[in-house]
């Protein structure tokens, strides 16, 4: 008999290994990032940028396959709050993702929305929050790219919120929710960057249990949030200060969060992203071993 507990499929990301761009001479080989994360227990992957694993699908369906890795997830990024005027380009990105992701047998498309300032920079884009008619562009394009992807790939798309973009605290988080079409419309929790910005992941689990349709598990490091916070600091440069910490030093602590998930009784995968761009290249593995029985010790 299935149980509870079984149906929460654990995973990591390329970002959990410092990689946040197809190509970057800071970022450990796609060959190595492959052999280390089967190597520390996980059996399944996301796909991470674009282009930073193999495109071609044959190639991938082999890489992955000879380590006894399967993909849960491609990754695409979005700036829908401003409207069908950028839909065609938005639509160019995310079909290149969506047929890779369909290829590898997944099953989602995780949605991050753009971000109001640089991530590297500091520089500010955009207004950090979004009008009436901003917030009605998210949610009717957001349900048009849903309605799209899941016609033409398979695919449901679950949108990710993030730090320093417009879907961020709990606030913002349950106006989009509200705004939007559950049959279309799920979240990507992702359990640091909620936290981040101020939300509880276990209370957002409970209230809003059936739209919860993906798991990022991350931590982060409480002093230095109040470092960051205090500073004003971009995301970029708070991940290089230290601000994703290894679990379970930070918050929130991950095994309330695995109990409040899997009493949903619903099949969810669950994706270490401990987000440490740069980082050395011999940094990831031991933490990513010692994530996976720090999971498992809380039963996933």
């Amino acid at each position: 008999m299935t149980t509870a507990k079984t149906r929460i499929r654990i995973g990591s990301a390329p970002d959990s290994w410092g990689v946040w761009f197809p190509d970057d001479p800071r970022q450990v080989p796609w060959t190595r990032f492959l052999d280390e994360v089967a190597g520390a227990g996980y059996g399944w992957i996301e796909l991470g940028p674009y282009g930073y694993l193999p495109t071609d699908p044959a190639r991938l369906a082999d890489e992955t396959a000879r380590r006894n890795l399967r993909v849960s997830a491609g990754t695409v990024f979005t700036g829908l709050h401003h409207g069908p005027a950028v839909w065609d380009t938005t639509w160019e990105h995310v079909a290149d993702v969506a047929e890779l992701t369909r290829a590898t047998g997944a099953g989602h498309l995780v949605v991050i929305p753009a971000f109001w300032r640089d991530d590297r920079t500091g520089e500010v884009l955009e207004s950090s929050t979004l009008s009436a008619a901003q917030w009605r562009d998210l949610a009717g394009q957001t349900e048009r790219l849903a309605r799209e992807v899941r016609e033409r790939y398979g695919l449901r798309i679950v949108v990710h919120p993030h730090a320093d973009t417009h879907i961020d605290s709990e606030e913002n988080v349950a106006r989009f929710l509200d705004a939007t079409d559950p049959d279309l419309v799920n979240l990507c929790l992702d359990t640091g960057h909620y936290a981040y910005c101020g939300g509880d992941s276990v209370k957002l689990i409970e209230t809003y249990g059936e739209r919860i349709g993906y798991l990022h598990l991350k931590q982060v490091d409480p002093d230095v949030l109040a470092q960051v916070h205090a500073e004003r600091l971009p995301f970029g440069p708070a991940v290089a200060r230290g601000v994703m910490c290894e679990p379970p030093a930070g918050v929130p602590a991950l095994e309330p969060v695995l109990a409040a998930a899997q009493a949903l009784d619903v099949d969810l995968f669950a994706i270490v992203e401990q987000d440490m761009y740069p980082c050395d290249p011999d940094r990831p593995l031991p933490i990513a071993t010692r994530t996976r029985a720090f999971l498992r010790s809380c039963g996933a």
